[in-house]
């Protein structure tokens, strides 16, 4: 498991720590290589799964995730595998999605069972959390032995490019069904006018790119971020007048992290209801590391002339910008911060909270009590006899709001809903902590929640 719990000690110790802290954005699982993509009002965040305790890259599928507010994250589950792609039999590295004319289109780098090595395939959806299936049955693009990491971005005037490599960058114009490519895979020259120069290696690699290009644009200027400088790595950015170069470098985004970092890391840039976010991964977990990576954001402003400013790692990540509704029925897998817990997925109830045990808990950041709350509306299943919740506000000694035991039953699978009074009028703005208690064991699985 991913962040099981502490000792009760730890935890009412860091009660400072784990108000203000939002990085890293997901903890149920190590996640990395983050890809957002703005949909309508909402941001999508499609990840890579590190496998738990892995000494390498050991990646079977990907993730979603969404959130309207930027501190509450809801799991998705793992829309698309390795499975998906019957050519394919392991690592499921860096990939990106978009969308275009009503469907979803997740690219993504796998190896291909025949032995050939990385090739970039292409799944499709109508829905932007899946189910994805592979469009093509093959490869999209395989040009050499590093076919990975894609990055897709459609141009103003509807021409879409692919961009992908390590060691080299590389390209194709998309045609407008978005599975097909025209024209030649294009090399884009790795020069120190376009992309720096390396210092460690230098004789192997003629820039300091590395791989993970993230390509971006914003007013008339394109920007290409990347991993640069070989193994640790940082984050830097080239920009251009086009959207195929020549490519200028401007400068250091992010610099080694020294401190919960990976070695590895991989851009990511969006912008949304009026502020730049920049996504990023380290390893700042508890087991975490190189190939135990976890997904971060920050939100930045570009500077006046249009480059990127410098940008930190850091534990507290950004603020809410929109305050939680929590009168209707919230997700128990949509949250701020956790400790121990995990999500799993059923056909019937989606993904929902699992592997409850005593001392965990779920923080649900920036909720609105805008008026009194009479009772709480809960959907679980199967909890252990003294299987308890307490609902705190601000940290996990904060004022209760409720607090009861759970019904007990017999059958795991089975679900109810059971509605408990509140016992104390708060109203405001307010993190939300709901505190799990009880005997040894998994006290219940979680499904939603809702004050009435």
């Amino acid at each position: 498991m991913v962040f099981k719990r502490l000792v009760y000690l730890c935890l009412f110790t860091c009660i400072p720590f784990l108000a203000s802290a939002q990085n890293p954005i997901i903890q149920t699982v190590y996640t990395a290589d983050p890809a957002p993509l703005v949909y309508k009002d909402t941001v999508f965040l499609y990840t890579g799964h590190d496998e738990d305790k892995s000494t390498w890259f050991t990646m079977k599928d990907w993730r979603a995730y969404s959130t309207v507010d930027m501190v509450n994250w809801t799991d998705r589950g793992s829309p698309l595998s390795l499975e998906t792609f019957k050519w394919a039999n392991k690592d499921a590295w860096a990939g990106q999605c978009t969308f275009r004319n009503g469907k979803f289109y997740w690219y993504v780098p796998v190896n291909q069972a025949n032995g050939k090595g990385m090739a970039i395939g292409v799944a499709v959806s109508t829905s932007p959390t899946g189910p994805f299936k592979d469009a093509l049955g093959k490869p999209l693009v395989h040009s050499g032995n590093g076919d990975i990491d894609p990055t897709v971005f459609i141009d103003d005037d509807g021409q879409a490019y692919l961009y992908w490599g390590n060691p080299y960058l590389k390209y194709v114009k998309l045609n407008g069904d978005m599975i097909s490519y025209s024209g030649e895979v294009i090399t884009v020259p790795l020069n120190k006018e376009g992309f720096s120069v390396r210092y460690k290696d230098a004789d192997k690699r003629p820039s300091a790119y590395e791989e993970g290009p993230w390509l971006h644009k914003r007013k008339d200027l394109y920007y290409m971020l990347y991993a640069a400088g070989g193994v640790p790595e940082h984050l830097a950015y080239s920009t251009s007048k086009t959207a195929t170069g020549p490519w200028t470098y401007q400068d250091t985004i992010m610099t080694i992290i020294k401190k919960g970092g990976a070695f590895t890391n991989h851009p990511g840039l969006i912008d949304y209801k009026g502020k730049s976010y920049f996504f990023y991964h380290n390893g700042a977990l508890k087991g975490g590391g190189g190939f135990n990576r976890s997904v971060a954001v920050e939100e930045f402003k570009f500077n006046s002339d249009g480059t990127i400013p410098r940008i930190e790692n850091t534990v507290a990540g950004v603020e809410a910008i929109q305050k939680l509704n929590p009168y209707q029925i919230t997700q128990a897998e949509t949250i701020a911060w956790q400790e121990g817990i995990e999500t799993a997925f059923d056909p019937n109830s989606g993904v929902y909270v699992t592997d409850i045990d005593a001392g965990d808990y779920l923080k649900v950041g920036n909720v609105n009590l805008k008026r009194e709350a009479k009772s709480i509306e809960l959907r679980t299943s199967a909890a252990l006899e003294g299987a308890s919740i307490e609902i705190r506000t601000d940290s996990l000694t904060g004022p209760i709001i409720a607090s009861f035991v759970l019904k007990s039953a017999a059958n795991q699978e089975k679900w109810s809903t059971q509605i408990f009074k509140t016992e104390k009028v708060i109203t405001g703005i307010h993190d939300i902590f709901f505190v799990f208690k009880g005997p040894n064991g998994n006290l219940f699985n979680f499904d939603w929640w809702k004050f009435n």
